[in-house]
């Protein structure tokens, strides 16, 4: 046999560490993905650039090089790609207003992968774009009414409630704030046009059972119709602990939190089976593709949420983190849990008594869902 020279054998090494640079497509429910195989890790940063002519490019780069190539995508709501080197371009088709991008590391027989994400919105509009057109012999005209798009839908989740009242303090009672702004962030959301389901309006609970009552807030996640699910809370700590955080569903970050998850999991013996049974669930649902993809957009709202809180109150910011909630474990569509709060602490707990902090706790809330929902 005829040996290779070690020259050859390192060219060889190197090219077949490259991976083929057209996408994977596919479209499902309510997004379209764009997969790229990769030949190693790597970190990734993405931007969204706007044109002129209403069509949107998002621009991802990467640490690790690609080889060359262009082309068109018959794909809902994208129209072609091109690949440079470390930089991955996707043209959306007109009315796409944003894309999401991550990368996943090798595993089951897999390369590592790129992966591009497409919301699409609520319409047959992007679909028109990317169809090649169709001649078919001319019929009288027939005057129809145009259907019209399902309306957005948020369900907003007033955390405990009834004979459960969750954290309560010298200032506040958990389940009485936690429904106040989720009321007036209700209002907010329906004056910008987005249609609301309340988990509750009264002082009440879905089920006396705890593990019942969680598993029925968390059904209402999972109908198709609904775009967003979150989930209201107030935090107990030290006397010192204070600020605001939002959670996406999935495996924790940090242990220091466990203990939140076990409490708003029902607590107890309860609390500490709920969250293994969630936790079980999320360590299953990190080699899901589209689950992947609906927990990105989990954390995508969360840090809308996050932010806008922050910027309005200037409490102190803990973070968007992620953790086994039960109420949130079935990422059938984007849900967050957010803590608006410590009503254990003496500076937050008397402000979350009062109906102005509140109010702007609520419009924060409605403005990060409505910026994830892209209602201008």
């Amino acid at each position: 046999m005829k040996r290779l020279s070690s020259r050859r054998l390192v060219l060889l090494t190197l090219l077949s560490g490259l991976s083929v640079a057209a996408p994977r497509t596919g479209t499902h429910d309510g997004f379209s993905r764009l997969v790229f195989d990769l030949p190693a890790p790597s970190g990734v940063t993405s931007v969204l650039i706007p044109a002129a002519d209403g069509h949107q490019t998002f621009k991802v780069s990467l640490k690790v090089p690609l080889p060359s190539e262009r082309g068109a995508l018959k794909v809902n709501g994208v129209t072609s790609y091109a690949v440079k080197a470390g930089v991955v371009t996707v043209e959306l088709a007109r009315g796409v207003r944003r894309a999401t991008a991550s990368v996943l590391r090798a595993g089951g027989g897999q390369p590592a992968r790129l992966v591009i994400d497409v919301p699409l919105p609520p319409s047959s509009a992007v679909a028109a774009q990317v169809l090649p057109a169709v001649k078919v012999a001319p019929r009288p005209p027939v005057v129809r009414q145009a259907a019209r798009p399902l309306p957005l839908t948020v369900v907003l989740d007033a955390g405990h409630g009834g004979v459960d009242s969750g954290m309560v303090s010298r200032w506040v009672m958990e389940k009485e704030v936690t429904l106040d702004v989720a009321q007036r962030v209700r209002v907010y959301l329906m004056k910008r046009g987005v249609n609301v389901i309340m988990v509750r309006t009264t002082d009440t609970q879905l089920s006396r059972d705890k593990g019942k009552d969680l598993e029925a807030r968390s059904r209402l996640a999972r109908a198709g119709t609904v775009n967003a699910f979150v989930s209201i809370h107030a935090n107990a700590g030290p006397g010192s602990a204070n600020g605001i955080e939002t959670y996406y569903f999935g495996q924790t970050l940090n242990t220091s939190v466990r203990s939140l998850a076990v409490f708003e999991n029902g607590g107890g013996n309860l609390g500490q089976q709920l969250t293994r049974r969630a936790s079980s669930t999320a360590a299953n649902l990190m080699g899901d593709l589209l689950s992947q993809a609906k927990l990105a957009f989990s954390a995508q709202l969360a840090r809308h949420v996050q932010s806008n809180l922050i910027t309005s109150t200037s409490a102190n910011d803990r973070g968007v983190q992620s953790d086994a909630f039960y109420v949130i474990q079935n990422p059938t569509v984007p849900a967050i849990l957010t803590e608006v709060g410590f009503g254990s602490s003496p500076t937050e707990g008397p402000k979350l008594a009062q109906a102005g902090y509140r109010d702007r706790l609520a419009s924060a809330l409605s403005n990060g869902i409505l910026a994830f929902l892209q209602v201008r």
